[in-house]
């Protein structure tokens, strides 16, 4: 059917031409035709609305993914009539190219006619699917018969409302839309509709379309298509949209805005602008910078978007650089994640495509803007200098001294006084008497030269220049003559000098002038330039110090941004890049792999790209900027470069020219410092890492070039060599079965040979780097050595002997130095040793055991299964069971050996224990600090060996703790005990309180030291939290930067374990609340912010506002009243908060006469308002706030009375304790012995506490959290800050 009316309507159209063009075409031909082609036109898009309303069902169709057999059905209805479309459309636009005005008598054509056929084409285009790629021809087939429509047939007016509504209804049109008006415009000149569209737009109330989310969509969408395909005509309109800027809505602020982008990108581009066109690109410019602090995130992220654009496509002007880099600057600080992320990329975007300089280093500005400043100077003082005053011509000089000269000639015929006549005579020649009036001119002797005038008129008269006219009086030829001498208009003045070279002086003087002029320009125009690189050098500079705090956000596009900016800030030189480069090491160990793999990224870009071109230079390159990381680098920055290196080893991306060159400057083939020789070592080890080939190849060269007889020169160098050594033992073979036999070398081995005598070697030579060495050295022994204790007594007996040998000389002291820091090392890692590598052997060589006795029962097994068919057990189950029950006798072994062998009277060690005591026991006697801090350490290593030993001398290692006058003995100490506790928790806990203790030390390096220990313990649970944890909390206001960090990193890691920060605040805010605590009430509040900022959860809050409002019953002080408002006050409050504040308004209403009480409850009820509210939740508010009103002012008035005529007297505050800063006053160290009795087990204990419980006088009420952990073998939530950087010694 479609055919045939299509074959009709081709048939007419393509007779209507020659109908059209007959002028005598009558009146009922006429009709006859018209009524013609409207019952065709009107039946064959009939047709055309049934077929695409039937296709639009198939695309909602299509769109369900539950409906089967969606292949044939979409065949079978849809491609016939999509086949059809086009040709159909491509009839009717003919159509309307026709001139069918003829048939309606040379009028319009008829409206209704117009909507018929151009009503199908915007039927076609509601269907969803209309913007896929597969309907293009049909789009453009629609576009061109709208053409038709819009040009011939005048449907501007109807065309504008369609376009507007399907626009806002259907969101999928506007691209389109877009695309079809930038057509029109171009193609058929249709640009005002360009205007009638967007002024449609622009009348739209912002109200209503900030009520319809769908419409502003569509409208923002079409807005900025269309800017980016004809951004001049947008220009043209751009004044209509502007009023949406200042609406609700910010989809379309943001489209406006991209289109201001785009049309400054596109059109308002280039340095040859008019000043118009300027002025509207500076306002434009201002329009984005002003919404960069738009109160919606998405438009501010969308502004730096558009800045990010603008600046890559080079249309920014030079002079808006500094105020967008500094507003992109400020975003970093901003609260929304993307805002943050986009001004990140703003900056990189800056950064490369500054047009300052390829490296923006401020020390490297610095110097040539400071030269250049200075050169202007000397310019411009050169110009000032040679600067001639304001040229004053000889006429203005002659009017300026008329009046005078005028004066002096009236002074002429007034009586003279006796004498002057003679005094005044006129010279023989005139040439003489000119030069003499000149010269009285000069000097300002006007009297004179007027005199000596009168008298030349007189004597030569009728010669220049004294010749006046005769008509004029006197006075009037004075003054004339006077003139002339004096501007030099006589002819024979001047006539020795050439005419034209006064004019030639001032031509040259003139050029001259104008070079002096353009160089200065010049000049000023360089130091601009160079004090805009550096402001802008100086703004990048403190954005990295903003955005290197972001590297640990809980963000990843962020934390990724953040990488990838420093990337970029390298390759521009800046020196503070590398400080961000180091920072990102510690990300290598980030869960999220998205971080880890841009970290890996980052320095493959920084380090495995170098721009030289030979594998040799490129190998220094990476050797040499490796080496500087590791300048002064930490040990854990040293094992986070270690994990990269080994992923690169792994995928084979250094190249083997990097392995020759470091082991070229290793054996010192290739010429470089001690410095880079000890890089070379530590970089071969963290290859190693990947790769354990690299070391296991060349042992021999690293022993012998190593631990020459040159490492008693510097022992850091055999110190590195030691721990790659190392890499071998921590490295074994992925080849190797599970149960092999671990990697070690015989007992005569040059390698123990080497560090054997390097160590003896070293103990008589005193020196810094040997204990580091001489730890290293023994660690090594133990890992690789077969029979390591054999060779560790060997080294105890060279250094006792050495020692033995300077006792008998002299310097008692320093010599017991190092013998027990030896026997200290020996003793850890012998205990290590049993525990570890003989635990492990042991239980290898059972399970091979067990294997061969499994494979040898396994034939008798399957002859007796025929006849067996009892309840007998397998053999894995017999296994299973022997396996157990080994592994706990091998433990047991184990554990016996430390306790009754390793210190007994026949182990080599009990020889140092009496020395060690010795010195521990008499600090008066023994007073060298670094004897003592040696003595501490290793007796606290001694008790790691034994518990029995432990119990027996914790009593002293706890007393020399606190009462100890070195920070060294007591640091050590602390790190000592928190081994202990791990190693023997039920031995060390009941001296916790006195680990906590140390938390208040004086000294800032063991506070910070505390810190650290028991930031380790509570976070693995070896300690108890209960009660104490408010020393943690103090540390958050010590005066140390360092000891604050701290205490934030240790809340911040408690606050991932659950709800663990939500159960210890009503613990810390009881104890740190207290009056005798001695935290001021300011420091509480900063402590309190830190801590509340934890509690997320609703849930969370609503406990905290019952919990906080029942305190109020049991608390003393005013002060104490303060606190918990305060802490009230620091909670995001919802609904349901302010129904327990209200349910439990007794508990403080009392308290409101204290103004701060009553101001912190106002802000609560403020904040609560602020984050929007329901009607009768608003109700619920003010309600309270009316009972807060009346409470404080009914306190107010009875205190008002009280203090007028009652008799009645106030209640007296608890006395304080007087504070004398924002810190708790130190633990002093002067306690009493009997502070350090042993307390009693925990078992002990409890059975007193059963026999006999007093009775309480008084029930108290304590503020307890909802929450108890007491079990002590939970799960460790937390490893420490960084791989290896552990608190074990």
């Amino acid at each position: 059917m479609t055919y045939c009316f299509f074959s009709v309507v081709s048939h007419h159209s393509n007779e209507l031409p020659a109908i059209l063009s007959d002028s005598g075409l009558s009146h009922a031909d006429r009709a006859a035709h018209l009524n013609a082609l409207k019952m065709n036109c009107y039946l064959l898009t009939g047709l055309m609305d049934a077929f695409e309303m039937e296709t639009c069902k198939n695309s909602c169709l299509e769109a369900d993914p539950g409906r089967k057999n969606k292949k044939n059905h979409a065949k079978t209805s849809g491609s016939l009539w999509e086949e059809e479309r086009e040709p159909l459309l491509r009839l009717l636009t003919q159509l309307l190219q026709l001139d069918l005005r003829q048939l309606w008598g040379g009028l319009a054509v008829e409206e209704e006619f117009v909507s018929l056929m151009t009503g199908s084409c915007y039927r076609i285009l509601e269907n969803p699917s209309i913007g896929l790629q597969r309907y293009r021809v049909t789009r453009e087939a629609v576009t061109h018969l709208l053409a038709a429509a819009l040009v011939h047939c005048d449907h501007m007016f109807s065309a504008t409302l369609k376009i507007t509504q399907m626009v806002q209804h259907f969101e999928h049109v506007a691209p389109v839309f877009a695309q079809a008006v930038s057509l029109w415009a171009k193609e058929y000149g249709l640009k005002s509709l360009v205007g009638e569209l967007l002024r449609e737009i622009g009348q739209k109330c912002p109200q209503d379309l900030a009520r319809e989310a769908s419409g502003v969509k569509g409208y923002a969408t079409f807005i900025s298509e269309l800017a980016e395909q004809i951004p001049a005509l947008v220009l043209a309109n751009m004044s209509v949209l502007l009023p949406h800027l200042d609406g609700e809505s910010y989809t379309m602020r943001n489209a406006i805005l991209a289109a201001m982008a785009e049309v400054l990108v596109q059109v308002l581009n280039g340095d040859q602008l008019e000043k118009a066109a300027r002025g509207t690109r500076d306002k434009f410019l201002d329009v984005l910078q002003a919404h960069v602090c738009d109160v919606h995130s998405f438009v501010r992220s969308r502004v730096l978007q558009l800045f990010t654009r603008i600046v890559q496509h080079k249309a920014l002007p030079l002079t808006q650089f500094q105020s967008v880099v500094s507003l992109a600057v400020g975003r970093l600080k901003d609260k929304s994640v993307i805002v943050v992320k986009n001004a990140i990329q703003l900056l990189a975007a800056f950064l490369s495509n500054n047009p300052f300089s390829s490296k923006l280093s401020c020390a490297d500005l610095d110097k040539p803007l400071e030269k250049e400043m200075q050169k202007l100077k000397e310019m411009r003082d050169r110009c000032r200098s040679t600067e001639v005053a304001p040229v004053i011509t000889p006429e203005e000089e002659w009017e300026a001294m008329l009046p005078e000269i005028r004066a002096a000639v009236q002074q002429l015929f007034q009586p003279l006084q006796k004498g002057e006549e003679e005094v005044l005579e006129v010279e023989e020649t005139v040439e003489r008497t000119v030069e003499q009036i000149t010269g009285l001119l000069k000097k300002l002797n006007y009297k004179s030269a007027a005199r000596l005038t009168q008298k030349a008129l007189c004597r030569f008269q009728g010669k220049e220049p004294f010749i006046g006219p005769g008509e004029e009086n006197e006075e009037a030829t004075i003054l004339g003559v006077l003139k002339r001498l004096h501007t030099g208009s006589c002819p024979g003045e001047n006539s020795e000098d050439p005419p034209g070279d006064n004019s030639s002086d001032k031509i040259e003087e003139v050029v001259q002038e104008e070079q002096t002029q353009t160089e200065l320009v010049k000049q000023e125009m360089l130091v601009q330039y160079l004090q805009d690189a550096y402001n802008f050098s100086v703004k990048i500079t403190e954005a990295l110090n903003l955005i290197s705090k972001m590297m640990y956000e809980n963000s990843v596009s962020v934390v990724q941004e953040a990488i990838e900016f420093f990337v970029t800030v390298s390759q521009f030189g800046v020196p503070q890049a590398l400080l961000g480069v180091r920072r990102m090491l510690p990300l290598i160990w980030s869960k999220e792999p998205g971080i880890k793999e841009a970290v890996l990224n980052a320095y493959r870009q920084l380090y495995l790209s170098p721009s030289e071109d030979s594998e040799r230079a490129k190998a220094q390159a990476l050797v040499h900027s490796l080496s500087l990381i590791m300048v002064d680098a930490s040990l854990g920055t040293i094992q986070c470069l270690e994990e990269i290196i080994s992923e690169f080893v792994q995928k084979d991306e250094i190249k083997p020219a990097v392995t020759q060159l470091l082991w070229e400057r290793f054996t010192e083939k290739s010429p470089c410092s001690p410095l880079e020789r000890r890089a070379a070592v530590m970089l071969l080890g963290m290859m190693a890492r990947g790769k354990p080939e690299i070391i296991g190849s060349n042992l021999d060269i690293l022993v012998t070039m190593g631990l020459s007889e040159k490492a008693c020169e510097d022992y850091r160098l055999p110190q590195e060599v030691c721990n790659v050594i190392s890499k071998l033992a921590s490295n074994p073979k992925p080849a190797l079965e599970k149960n092999s036999a671990p990697f070690r070398l015989p007992q005569d081995h040059m390698l123990f040979g080497c560090l054997s005598e390097t160590v003896s070697k070293g103990f008589a030579q005193p020196s810094s780097h040997w204990i580091p060495f001489m730890e290293s050295a023994v660690t090594l022994i133990y890992q690789l050595a077969e029979g390591a204790e054999e060779i560790c007594a060997d080294i105890l007996h060279k250094c006792s002997q050495q020692a033995l040998e300077k006792l008998q000389e002299a310097d008692e002291q320093k010599a017991e130095d190092s013998p027990h820091r030896v026997s200290d090392g020996v003793a850890l890692q012998q205990v290590a040793y049993l525990e570890v590598s003989v635990s492990a052997e042991l239980r290898r060589r059972r399970i091979l055991k067990e294997e061969k006795t499994k494979k040898k029962s396994d034939t008798s097994t399957r002859k007796q299964r025929a006849r067996s068919t009892g309840n007998e057990t397998t053999m894995e189950e017999e296994l299973g069971l022997v396996g157990a029950t080994a592994d706990d006798t091998e433990a047991e072994l184990i554990r016996s050996i430390c306790e009754t062998e390793l210190l007994d009277g026949k182990h080599l060690f009990s020889a140092f224990v009496p020395l060690v005591l010795k010195i521990c026991n008499n600090p008066g006697l023994y007073s060298d600090s670094a004897l003592s801090a040696a003595a501490a350490l290793t007796l606290g290593k001694l008790c790691m060996v034994s518990s029995e030993f432990c119990d027996s001398h914790l009593r002293l290692l706890f007393t020399m703790m606190e009462k100890s006058t070195l920070p060294g003995v007591r640091s050590n100490l602390i790190i000592a005990a928190g081994d202990l506790a791990i190693r023997f928790p039920n031995l060390v806990e009941p001296w916790t309180s006195h680990l906590y203790a140390r938390l208040r030390d004086p000294c800032p390096s063991v506070r910070q030291t505390a810190g650290l220990v028991m930031t380790h313990l509570i976070l693995k649970d070896m300690v108890k939290v209960k009660g104490q944890v408010s020393e943690m909390a103090a540390l958050l206001i010590d005066p140390e930067e360092e000891i604050v960090g701290v205490a934030q990193n240790f809340f911040g890691e408690l606050a991932n374990k659950g709800n663990a920060v939500y159960n210890l605040l009503p613990d810390i805010i009881s104890h740190l609340s207290d009056p005798n605590s001695g935290i001021e009430e300011e420091s509480f509040h900063t402590i309190m912010r830190h801590l509340f900022s934890y509690i997320t959860k609703d849930k969370q809050t609503e406990s905290l506002v019952e919990k906080l409002c029942q305190r109020f019953r049991t608390a003393r002080t005013d002060r104490q009243y303060r606190d918990l408002s305060h802490c009230l006050a620091l909670l995001p409050i919802s609904e349901r908060g302010l129904h327990k504040l209200q349910d439990n308004y007794d508990c403080f209403a009392d308290k409101l006469q204290d103004p701060a009480v009553y101001n912190c409850f106002q802000t609560v009820l403020a904040r609560f308002r602020r984050a929007g509210v329901k009607p009768e939740t608003k109700a619920l508010a003010e309600e309270l706030e009316q009972k807060l009103s009346a409470s404080h002012n009914r306190g107010l008035d009875s205190t008002e009375a009280c203090q007028d005529g009652s008799q009645t007297p106030m209640p007296v505050p608890a006395k304080r304790k007087p504070i004398g800063s924002s810190r708790r006053q130190p633990l002093s160290p002067a306690n009493t012995d009997d502070d350090f009795v042993t307390p009693a087990s925990r078992t002990l204990r409890n059975r007193k506490r059963t026999q006999k419980r007093p009775a309480r006088k008084k029930a108290i009420i304590t503020f307890s959290s909802d929450e108890e952990n007491n079990s002590e073998d939970g799960k460790a939530l937390h490893t420490w800050a960084l791989r290896g950087e552990g608190l074990h010694i």
